[in-house]
């Protein structure tokens, strides 16, 4: 069926629709559109996993505003749940443009404002919510809103709802809407995990994976510099930077508020305060949403964000995203690396990573399936010496790694102790000799 389709009109969309995607000059349907639309649209629920960038936000809202139609009654016929304020953000901008020529209502439902103004909102009508988990149960126990009327259920970026800890919020809502309802999922990546959680409410789905699980886009070009310490960081981000023709639009990933914070007054000294944003969950919602406006309007160039916005942020020429830290979940370096190449523009993926990080980004090649090319820190850069607080940081989370590999994994002290000493290795031996004979004889006294 996707193989017949090379337009929007062979999805039979109604013409209110057809104007809005031709106004948003969206010319073909990408893969994932074009698998999953019709399969929506015949009312199967839907597993849809494909690269952020890919048009995963319109596979899910063109044929759920064609189910819609048009206004009516005063309750949601409809909600899509988000992790993020951002995401939620995002998707319902992308719903207001294509029911441009429709009169349904939309209505967003995130933390980091009042409820007062979302919960009028709710009572004044709407066909369709977009929310975050734990708002959305917040103004549902307000008495504000019924969901008896609803038809659909999405989920998006599935698997950093479950990751995040969502579930419990995630079954309360499935508890107070109707059991028979279309259910769709969508997401980058889908762990196994995620799939067995997902059986609680998918009924017979569809699975359409356009990439394989955990694919970087092919618009994006990565590279790894691998830096002993966060001043080098420092030094070598602000050398990067220094080239602005083609670093246009650039946002840069820490694991940390505080990192978040450090970076951009870093950056604040060498860079003009109108190139420079940075945006965290410590953060107000305006500053937030002033701060990602800008950047998409390209009045900023450099946004510093922890991962609260990597899923979040759908601008379309990101030139570069810079992993100032490896994120600790390997598949976030998915999501924050489909932040630039969007849209079938192409854009450059830089991380960063120090000695204990590069045990992370062992993990994160295989799940991509491919090696992350390395590259040589230029001679221009000062390489800085790790100070001791830094260096004990490393090995300890180098320990903390190692032990999580390997149960019997003593720590570094024991490590360094055994390589310089024979005598302490064979001593840890016999120990553990020992301990089997002993537990040995206490087998055979017992039988």
């Amino acid at each position: 069926m996707a193989q017949d389709i090379n337009k929007f009109e062979d999805f039979k969309l109604n013409k209110q629709l057809l104007n809005a995607i031709e106004e948003q000059g969206y010319e073909h349907p990408t893969p994932i559109q074009q698998k999953a639309i019709p399969l929506i649209q015949a009312g199967h629920d839907l597993l849809g996993i494909a690269q952020t960038g890919t048009g995963k936000t319109a596979a899910f809202t063109l044929p759920l505003l064609y189910k819609l139609r048009y206004a009516q009654g005063s309750s949601p016929r409809a909600i899509i749940l988000t992790p993020t304020r951002e995401l939620a953000i995002q998707i319902e901008d992308e719903v207001n443009k294509l029911s441009t020529y429709t009169d349904l209502r939309t209505v967003a439902l995130y933390g980091g404002k009042g409820p007062k103004s979302q919960k009028e909102a709710v009572e004044a009508g709407c066909d369709l919510i977009v929310a975050t988990p734990g708002r959305l149960i917040d103004i549902y126990k307000t008495g504000a809103l019924l969901m008896k009327e609803i038809k659909t259920l999405v989920i998006d970026e599935a698997d950093k709802m479950m990751d995040m800890g969502f579930m419990p919020k995630i079954r309360n809502v499935l508890e107070v809407i109707p059991v028979k309802r279309q259910n769709l999922l969508f997401s980058a990546t889908m762990p196994d995990k995620v799939v067995k959680l997902s059986e609680e409410f998918l009924e017979w789905p569809e699975r359409v994976e356009v990439t394989p699980q955990a694919t970087a886009a092919e618009t994006v070009e990565q590279l790894l510099y691998e830096v002993p310490n966060l001043k080098t960081k420092i030094n070598l981000l602000e050398h990067l930077l220094q080239d602005k023709e083609s670093w246009t639009r650039v946002i840069v990933f820490t694991k940390t508020r505080e990192t978040a914070n450090n970076v951009y007054k870093y950056l604040s000294r060498k860079l003009h305060d109108d190139e420079l944003r940075v945006i965290h969950a410590n953060k107000g919602q305006n500053t937030r949403t002033n701060a990602m406006d800008n950047f998409k309007e390209g009045n900023i160039r450099v946004l510093v964000a922890t991962d609260v916005a990597s899923r979040g942020i759908d601008v379309a020429e990101v030139s570069h995203v810079v992993n100032f830290d490896i994120p600790l979940i390997h598949e976030d370096y998915v999501h924050r690396i489909g932040r630039t190449g969007r849209a079938e523009h192409t854009g450059v993926a830089i991380s960063f990573a120090n000695e204990a990080e590069l045990f992370h980004v062992k993990h994160i090649e295989k799940l991509i399936r491919q090696p992350i090319p390395r590259g040589r820190i230029p001679d221009e850069v000062k390489i800085e010496k790790t100070d001791f607080a830094e260096k004990q940081l490393i090995a300890r989370e180098i320990d903390l790694i190692k032990r999580r590999e390997n149960p019997n994994f003593k720590g570094a002290f024991h490590e360094k102790k055994r390589k310089k000493d024979p005598k302490a290795q064979s001593h840890w031996d016999a120990r553990s000799n020992k301990g089997k004979r002993k537990s040995g004889n206490k087998g055979k006294r017992r039988r």
